[in-house]
């Protein structure tokens, strides 16, 4: 495997026979490599897909916060736990009745105006 060699470093460490040819190499040498380079690969995978599901955890996070102080805003005081059970609870009825929060919520016209 190369590191950052310049070219003429890496010559020398051929003539040296420090690093072998592919053709030099056994079966098992070049499994071991290959194995090794799939374990980086995973490994990159998995950060990768650690550091994406850190930041939706953030932005999902963030909804969830501007959420709260619109209903705060609305209801014109700070929120209370048996608040967080009345708009559950409001929620659950609006979408038992007609599924008015959804529609509300996939209405073009932000704001409900249907004159707009």
């Amino acid at each position: 495997m190369f590191r950052a060699f310049s070219n003429s470093q890496k010559q020398n460490l051929f003539q040296r026979k420090e690093i072998k040819t592919m053709a030099e190499r056994s079966y098992e040498e070049r499994m071991q490599e290959l194995k090794q380079k799939r374990e980086q690969l995973m490994a990159r995978e998995r950060e990768l897909t650690k550091r994406h599901n850190a930041e939706e955890r953030k932005r999902r996070t963030r909804r969830l916060i501007e959420i709260g102080g619109i209903t705060e805003s609305v209801l014109g005081r700070p929120l209370t736990d048996q608040d967080k059970v009345r708009v559950a609870y409001f929620l659950k009825l609006q979408e038992q009745r007609g599924n008015f929060f959804s529609k509300a919520m996939n209405e073009d016209n932000v704001g409900g105006d249907a004159d707009a």
